[in-house]
């Protein structure tokens, strides 16, 4: 067994946790994939880290001696008190709350495990905010919806919203024997890099629309979501000045860029309206 694995029993032990799958605590044992994660993130002197779900401080800890300051935010009282106890240095803060919401930080670097069940509010929420890098762990299924293209089975509106709002790569998948207690699914180490892109209001509106019948042509999927779309203009108004081949397009098939012109083209009519 690997040291990591040693010293997290060691730990769970000494102050008696059992972990709780239900709050995505599996925790990082593999040192091989630990020493990867902080060489994707380059950590230097000046930077400002926020990691969201550091457990016990698997990567809280190295972090604390790379980098300038992290801000730790951790749900589990419990948890963020073990934390508290094993950091022996002063440039960590622990916020015990909800990352969902609670106040960032000013932080110019993600570095995280992410508990699973919250990556896509989480992860929009963290696009919000300018930053210059992030390192994140996500189950695997989620991380290829992120990066999936037009046609494939992937292709969600997740992929359609990643697109616009981040540079993404998944650089590393680690097996469920990498984590403690073994997760159910594989999962994958991905580099984001915000791009700036402020997506139109109706954007969000319209992916949620259209993947609700993501193997129906463009034109039927919107007539019959057309509710889910926040706009006092009818469907015909709507129709009226979308290209044919958008619309006759299957929903899985349709570029980012053909739904980004979908939201545009009603943003232009309701300034007009």
């Amino acid at each position: 067994m690997s040291g990591l694995y040693t010293e997290t029993r060691e730990v769970l032990r000494k102050y008696g946790v059992r972990l709780r799958r239900s709050l995505g605590q599996n925790y990082l044992i593999d040192e091989v994939k630990r020493q990867r994660i902080l060489e994707y993130a380059d950590l230097r002197e000046d930077d400002r880290v926020l990691e969201i779900g550091p457990g016990i401080g698997t990567l809280t800890l190295p972090m604390a001696e790379l980098a300038g300051h992290v801000t730790a935010i951790e749900s589990d009282p419990l948890i963020a008190a073990i934390l508290m106890d094993r950091l022996q240095v002063d440039n960590v803060d622990v916020i015990v709350g909800d990352a969902l919401r609670v106040d960032f930080p000013e932080f110019n670097k993600v570095v995280s495990n992410l508990p699973y069940q919250i990556s896509s509010p989480i992860t929009f929420r963290l696009l919000e905010h300018d930053f210059e890098l992030a390192v994140l762990m996500y189950q695997k299924e989620f991380a290829r919806r992120m990066v999936a293209e037009p046609g494939t089975r992937e292709y969600s509106r997740l992929s359609v919203m990643v697109h616009f709002l981040a540079e993404v790569e998944i650089v590393d998948y680690l097996k469920p024997g990498c984590f403690f207690p073994r997760p159910r699914v594989e999962s994958a180490v991905v580099i984001l890099k915000p791009t700036g892109f402020r997506a139109p209001a109706f954007l969000e509106d319209v992916c949620r629309a259209l993947f609700q019948h993501r193997k129906k042509k463009t034109s039927k999927s919107l007539r019959e979501s057309f509710h889910e779309i926040r706009t006092d203009l009818s469907f015909n108004e709507v129709l009226r000045g979308l290209p044919p081949e958008i619309l006759e397009k299957r929903v899985f098939q349709l570029r980012p860029e053909d739904i980004l012109e979908i939201a545009e083209h009603i943003e232009d009519l309701s300034g007009s309206s």
